[in-house]
């Protein structure tokens, strides 16, 4: 058994193989613990209170705050924004710099591959602001070419929005050139790292990208927590997209002035158990360590690709490049619908997502409606990866002999 499994209390006391780690990750006993002893020994609402209960909540909620700022390499812990999640992060951007930014015949560009949440507010505001939105396409190998980063990407292109790992292909997209071109055609780069940040280091100075969104329930943390990263003049610049309580500088009959970053873009009470969580999480991962969860996911990712291939009633949806996949393969077993074979899977306790992942755009260019996607990340193992390829085998026998009918 890997040994990390046993961190893990939902996987100790169910007998499964978790294979649906791109949607959720599951949680450490570390993680539910600082949790639990958040809201038994300092709840209260941050930034409200003279008294020391709500100072201590206050000093939790930004001490991590700062401890996010350092993992993601930011210059400053007033450039962290905390979210409900990616998708919030995403529509954030797109009222606050879109609209405000965006005008007749502007461009903004993304990929075939983003998730809905990095799609369709993009949809909404280039149709308010009477600009155009492009996309980049995938070749044969699921992957964005230097040609088609080139033709796109123009001197009239002004945002660009773009996913580090697809969440179907698992495809690693060289995204610090995508950036590096989109800025010298003077466009602002919006990068998703849902998937990509449970996996591997994301250095927002490195990649220098304006705008980063991450959610945590991605990476081992609670739901209902997500953070978005933006470049401070950028930020400072925008119209706030959210407007309550403690976003606030001076609230008259007729006006109001905003409180500074990062305030600004929080308003109301905030989840601070959220924040709590992960922070806990940032803990567990870097205890871990990025060069750890890569060689052991590739390793094993390796390994599922190869067991897989093996059944010639499978079609994989991945890149043949191994250096360049993730933690996620999305396949089919060819003449049986996804959710036939995620509901059998089930049965044998095997848990994969069928259906098409918040990425419908992508599914119809590649000519198909959904697929299974198995995810995998730090606490599962190879015996995980035989109880897929076994239960995958018992669907097909079910179905065998109305595939061949047909």
């Amino acid at each position: 058994m890997n040994e990390l499994k046993k961190d893990f209390p939902i996987l100790m006391k169910r007998d499964i193989a978790y294979l649906d780690s791109g949607a959720t990750t599951q949680k450490p006993q570390y993680v539910l613990e600082k949790i639990n002893e958040y809201y038994n020994l300092q709840n209260a609402n941050p930034h409200r209170g003279a008294y020391s209960l709500s100072i201590e909540a206050t000093q939790a909620y930004e001490e991590t705050r700062e401890k996010i700022a350092k993992f993601i390499n930011s210059p400053s812990s007033s450039q962290i924004i905390f979210t409900k999640n990616a998708s919030e992060a995403l529509n954030l951007i797109a009222y606050s710099y879109g609209l405000d930014n965006l005008k007749n015949d502007d461009e903004v560009v993304i990929s075939i591959m983003e998730h809905h949440s990095n799609l369709v507010p993009w949809q909404y505001v280039t149709k308010k602001t009477n600009s155009v939105l492009k996309y980049m396409y995938i070749n044969e190998e699921y992957e964005i070419t230097d040609e088609e980063i080139k033709s796109k990407i123009t001197d009239k292109t002004k945002i660009v929005g773009i996913t580090h790992v697809s969440n179907v292909t698992g495809t690693i997209n060289n995204v610090k050139e995508i950036i590096n071109y989109a800025h010298q055609k003077g466009a602002v780069v919006v990068l998703d790292a849902s998937q990509s940040i449970p996996h591997m280091r994301v250095d927002v100075q490195d990649l220098n990208a304006d705008f980063v969104v991450f959610s945590g329930h991605k990476m081992l943390a609670p739901l209902g927590i997500g953070v978005l990263y933006g470049k401070k003049e950028t930020l400072e610049n925008m119209t706030p997209f959210l407007m309550g309580g403690d976003m606030i500088e001076y609230v008259y009959e007729q006006d109001t002035t905003f409180a500074p970053l990062p305030n600004k873009f929080e308003a109301g009470t905030q989840n601070v158990g959220g924040v709590v969580g992960l922070g806990a999480a940032i803990d567990y991962i870097e205890k871990i360590g990025y060069e750890n969860i890569l060689e052991q996911e590739k390793e094993l990712v390796k390994y599922a690709r190869e067991e897989l291939q093996k059944l010639e009633y499978i079609k994989l949806y991945m890149t043949p490049n191994e250096e360049n996949h993730s933690a996620v393969i999305s396949f089919n077993i060819i003449g049986v619908h996804p959710h036939d074979v995620a509901s059998i899977l089930d049965s044998q306790g095997v848990c994969v997502r069928s259906g098409n992942h918040c990425a419908q755009p992508l599914m119809r260019y590649l000519g198909i409606d959904s697929t299974c996607r198995a995810s995998f990340y730090i606490y599962n193992t190879k015996e995980d990866v035989d109880r897929l390829v076994e239960a995958i085998k018992k669907a097909y026998k079910m179905f065998e002999k109305y595939i061949k009918n047909n």
